[in-house]
C-alpha cells in the first residue's frame, strides 16, 4: 500500500519532485543460518532473472542454484533448479540475448563444466570437457557453440576455444608469452571475431590488439608502439560492415594512470600484421582530460578555479599537465551519432598499521564469490601495507561522432564513496537526448540528469526503506542500482527489518528488489547560475 500511495502520488503530481519513485517491489525471505546469494541481471524489457545461490565452503554439499524469470512487473514466468557436481566451485558467468552461462571448475583437477541455462523457456544443458593444462582463469565469454577461457599458465596468457558441439579445445596462437599481461577479451557478435587485448612494460609499453576466427584462427595483429603515449586499455564497437572504433584511456608514462581518452579506428578487411607508430594524422586521437570541458566539475568552486590556473600555467610554459587518474572504463554505449563513454575514476587506498574498517555487513559470509564487503586481511598482522579498497571522485561520460571527434562531455561527482571492491558503481539511463545517471551509496541512491553538455538537474537522493509502513529497516548491506530499461530501474539488497513503534512482529532477514522509475523530461534546463547551485562537489583529490 505504501509504493501505490506514492506512485499514485508521484503519477498526480506530474512528477515535480526529481528523484526516483518506487513502482513495484518484491522480497524474498533468507535464513541466518545459511550461506546464501542472490543475484539480478537484468533484460531490459524482457524482465530479469533472478538467480539464489546456496552453498557451504565446509562441507562437501554442492553448491545449488535456483533460477527464476521474472516479467517487468516482477512476477514469476518460470523456476528452475540447478545443482553443480560435487566438488566443483563456481568460476565464471556470461550472458548473452539468449542465455546464461556460468563455468565451473574442479578443486585440484584441470576438468571444468559449462551450464547454459535459456532465458525463454529456463532449459538447462551441461557440458564437460577437461583443458589440456592448468589455467588460472580470468575471462569467460560465449559466442554460438563456441566457449573462450583466457588467464595464465606460468604466468604467460593463454586464451582456449572449446566447442560445445565436439568438446575440441584448441589454443590460441601468439599470446604465450612472457612479461605480457591479458588485458581483456570480447567476442564479436556482429563479426564473428574474438578480440584479445595485452600490454608489457616490456618493448616500450607496447600494446597488442590480436583477433581470432571462431575456431581461433588468427586473423589480424596490430601493434600499437612506439608512440609518444602509452595505451592502457580498450574497448570496441563496431560502426559499419568493415570498420570499429577501439577507445579506451592512455598515459604519458607506461603506468595504469591516465592521462585521457583516445580513439582510433580498426579496418576489418586488413589481415596480417599492422603497426601503428605514428600520432599524426587520423592513426590514434587522443583527448587530454584538460580539454574536456566538465571533467574537474567534481571540485568544489575553488579547488577547481585552482586546477584551471595549474592548468593554464603550464600550457603558457609549453608543458603538458601529468594527471594521475585511475579509470574503471565501462562498455562502449553505440548512439545515432557514434558512441557514448562512461568511465568512473577512483583511486586505491592503503593501510600500514591496524585500520579501524569494519564489515559493514552483519551477515558473515566466507566465500570468495560473497557479494558482501569484507575485512581484507586479520587483526593483529596488518603492520605492512595491504589493501583498504577503493575510493570514488567522480564519474565522466563523454560522446564522440563516428570519426573520432568529441561532441560533448560531462561530470558526475561521487560524494566520498568507497568499497573493497572495483566494481562499476554508476548506472546509465538513456532517455532521449537526456540520461539520468546514478549510484547507491549508505542506503540512499543519487541521481543526476544531463542533456549533453548542460545538468538540468540534481535530485534530493532517494532512501530505501522497508517495503511495509508497519516495518523499518534495521540493517542494510550490499545495496545497489542497475538500469532496466527505458526511464526503469531495479534497486537491489539485503535488509535486516523489524517492527516500526506501535507494531508487533518479529524481526525478519531478506532480499529485495525494488522497480524505480526517474523521468528525465519532468524538468526543464537550468540557467548557468542556478546550475552552480545546485551541482554537488566532491572533496576528492586533485
Amino acid at each position: 500500500m505504501r509504493l501505490i500511495l506514492l506512485f499514485c502520488f508521484s503519477l498526480a503530481t506530474g512528477l515535480a519532485v526529481a528523484q526516483m519513485v518506487p513502482v513495484k517491489r518484491a522480497d524474498y525471505s533468507i535464513e541466518e543460518s545459511a550461506d546464501e546469494e542472490y543475484h539480478v541481471l537484468p533484460l531490459g524489457e524482457q524482465g530479469a532473472l533472478l538467480t539464489y545461490h546456496l552453498h557451504d565452503d565446509y562441507s562437501r554439499h554442492p553448491h545449488s542454484y535456483t533460477y527464476t524469470r521474472l516479467d517487468t512487473a516482477l512476477t514469476t514466468r518460470w523456476k528452475v533448479e540447478h545443482t553443480l557436481t560435487e566438488h566443483f566451485s563456481p568460476s565464471h558467468t556470461f550472458n548473452n540475448d539468449r542465455y546464461v552461462f556460468q563455468l565451473a571448475q574442479e578443486t585440484d583437477t584441470d576438468n571444468f563444466t559449462i551450464m547454459r541455462l535459456s532465458l525463454d523457456d529456463g532449459t538447462v544443458d551441461t557440458y564437460a570437457g577437461k583443458l589440456p593444462s592448468s589455467l588460472t582463469t580470468t575471462n569467460f565469454k560465449v559466442m554460438g557453440n563456441m566457449a573462450y577461457m583466457a588467464g595464465y599458465y606460468r604466468s604467460r596468457p593463454v586464451v582456449m576455444a572449446y566447442s560445445l558441439f565436439d568438446n575440441s579445445i584448441r589454443v590460441f596462437q601468439g599470446l604465450y608469452v612472457n612479461n605480457v599481461e591479458l588485458e581483456s577479451m570480447e567476442v564479436d557478435e556482429f563479426r564473428q571475431e574474438i578480440h584479445v587485448v595485452t600490454h608489457t612494460l616490456k618493448k616500450n609499453c607496447q600494446f597488442t590488439l590480436r583477433s581470432y576466427a571462431p575456431d581461433g584462427r588468427p586473423l589480424r595483429v596490430i601493434e600499437y608502439g612506439g608512440t609518444e603515449y602509452s595505451l592502457i586499455s580498450g574497448k570496441i564497437l563496431p560502426i559499419s560492415v568493415d570498420e570499429s572504433l577501439l577507445v579506451g584511456n592512455y598515459s604519458t608514462d607506461c603506468t595504469p594512470y591516465s592521462q585521457g581518452i583516445f580513439i582510433t579506428r580498426i579496418r576489418h578487411n586488413e589481415t596480417g600484421k599492422l603497426t601503428v607508430t605514428t600520432n599524426r594524422g587520423e592513426a590514434i586521437r587522443y583527448v587530454d582530460f584538460s580539454s574536456l570541458k566538465n571533467f574537474f566539475n567534481y571540485l568544489k568552486p575553488r579547488r577547481q578555479k585552482k586546477m584551471q590556473a595549474r592548468l593554464a600555467e603550464q600550457k603558457r610554459l609549453g608543458k603538458e599537465f601529468t594527471f594521475r587518474y585511475r579509470l574503471l572504463v565501462h562498455d562502449l554505449i553505440p548512439t545515432k551519432n557514434g558512441l557514448r563513454l562512461v568511465a568512473e575514476v577512483y583511486y586505491p587506498q592503503y593501510r600500514g598499521s591496524i585500520s579501524s574498517y569494519t564489515n559493514r555487513s552483519w551477515r558473515s559470509v566466507s566465500t570468495p564469490q560473497s557479494r558482501y564487503r569484507s575485512v581484507i586481511g586479520s587483526p593483529g598482522s596488518s603492520n605492512q601495507l595491504s589493501s583498504d579498497g577503493y575510493r570514488y571522485t567522480h564519474a565522466f561520460v563523454c560522446e564522440f561522432d563516428q570519426q573520432g571527434n568529441l561532441l560533448w562531455d560531462n561530470c558526475l561527482p561521487i560524494d566520498d564513496l568507497t568499497d573493497m571492491d572495483l566494481t562499476q558503481k554508476v548506472q546509465v539511463s538513456a532517455q532521449g537526448d537526456r540520461m539520468v545517471m546514478a549510484y547507491e551509496q549508505d542506503s540512499e541512491i543519487a541521481t543526476e540528469v544531463f542533456e549533453r553538455d548542460s545538468v538540468v538537474t540534481t535530485a534530493e537522493p532517494y532512501k530505501m526503506t522497508a517495503g511495509s509502513l508497519k516495518e523499518k529497516v534495521q540493517e542494510a548491506a550490499d545495496e545497489g542500482i542497475v538500469a532496466w530499461y527505458g526511464p526503469y530501474f531495479l534497486a537491489t539488497g539485503y535488509q535486516k527489518v523489524g517492527p516500526e513503534r506501535g507494531y508487533t512482529s518479529k524481526s525478519r532477514e531478506l532480499f529485495y528488489v525494488n522497480k524505480l522509475i526517474y523521468n528525465a523530461f519532468s524538468h526543464s534546463i537550468p540557467t548557468p547560475a542556478s546550475r552552480k547551485s545546485a551541482t554537488a562537489k566532491s572533496s576528492g583529490p586533485d
